[in-house]
């Protein structure tokens, strides 16, 4: 079958492009998707030769994804095996600048690193540009959440991304939260987008995918050498699956979104809601209940339709307390819940959510 293809180069808008990239070509009798290609054994004398270093059907999601970005993605078989791969930029003793709030397994991998000596990491407050500008001075690498996980900080990408490169370091952005209907950080100058593809990407909750996004053709062969090299590649059908979801990702942000920015207006008018973090876009919103911890994990076992899941991204509605988890920064408040807002009836949401929130204040 022929490689997969993009629409003419006409100016499309980001949910056409989710829609046609990384189809099979337009000609009579080919599928109108990428078929799954259950492949570990290549013909000899092309350009894959073996599984390891290639297959159509992920070929067909990174052109989808890399379009959106504005880049050339690469696949991986998890979120943490594109962050693994992306810390092994840094040389050995180089530093790291990233949040102090950000995805707990990137910060995990981070101070495992430090812990061996491999680098050295220092956790900044991303809202605080001046003195993340100042940390990028002798910076390798500087990592970027914005909104942060679970704190829904938002970090001046430009100004971040310029001290970096004048000190030469590469700088990641992981636009999990966001996705590149929202932000595309590489046309503000950023060198990689990162993303959890098992979230927004995927949609569904039932895959497990990373992916990384560069403009730059070296830095591309040599994240791909090294997926290639230590064998962290994506399975043919999470990626079919994943380029599924990619497919509707538009209209369920949408739906999401709409949906988030209702519930924070009735949210913030809530007696047992001490504060609300909203960025103003996407579908997360973080709340701090006033009773604490307590309150929080109560709510989260009260309902009936939000789901108590640690994962978020998905059509279904899920929440957590995040300080459930010891690893949690301190900075984070006892009270705060996560919450991934799916695309049911806003109002189904709304009075599952309030029942829950009723039953705290009485």
């Amino acid at each position: 079958m022929s490689e997969p293809h993009s629409p003419a180069a006409r100016a499309l808008r980001p949910g056409t492009v989710a829609v046609t990239a990384g189809r099979p070509p337009h000609e009579a009798d080919n599928p109108l998707n990428a078929p799954i290609t259950m492949a570990s054994t290549y013909v000899a004398g092309g350009a894959t030769e073996y599984g390891r270093y290639g297959n159509p059907t992920w070929a067909a999601f990174e052109e989808a994804l890399g379009a959106l970005e504005g880049g050339r993605a690469l696949a991986f078989s998890s979120g943490l095996a594109a962050v693994s791969t992306l810390l092994d930029l840094v040389g050995s003793g180089q530093k790291v600048v990233a949040p102090r709030h950000a995805y707990l397994g990137s910060i995990h991998q981070m101070a495992d690193l430090e812990a061996r000596g491999r680098i050295t990491a220092e956790l900044v407050d991303v809202t605080d540009t001046e003195s993340v500008v100042k940390a990028c001075a002798d910076a390798a690498l500087v990592w970027i959440e914005s909104p942060t996980n679970p704190a829904l900080e938002v970090a001046d990408i430009p100004a971040i991304v310029a001290a970096a490169h004048e000190a030469g370091a590469y700088v990641v952005v992981d636009n999990t939260f966001a996705t590149p209907l929202l932000q595309q950080p590489l046309s503000l100058d950023a060198d990689v987008v990162l993303h959890s593809a098992t979230k927004f990407i995927s949609g569904h909750s039932d895959v497990l995918l990373g992916a990384v996004v560069t403009q730059d053709d070296e830095l591309y062969d040599v994240l791909k050498k090294r997926r290639d090299t230590i064998g962290a590649t994506p399975g043919t059908l999470e990626a079919w699956l994943a380029l599924r979801g990619l497919r509707t990702l538009h209209v369920r942000l949408e739906r999401a979104q709409a949906n988030a920015q209702e519930l924070v207006r009735r949210l913030q008018e809530h007696g047992a809601v001490g504060e609300v973090r909203y960025p103003g876009f996407g579908a997360i919103i973080s709340i701090v209940l006033a009773g604490g911890a307590i309150a929080a994990d109560l709510l989260t076992h009260k309902t009936t339709l939000w789901v108590h899941a640690t994962s978020l991204g998905s059509v279904e509605s899920t929440f957590e307390r995040r300080r459930r988890w010891k690893s949690e920064p301190a900075t984070i408040p006892d009270g705060l819940v996560r919450m991934s807002v799916g695309i049911e009836d806003v109002d189904d949401l709304w009075d599952d959510l309030a029942a829950a929130l009723d039953d705290l204040t009485t």
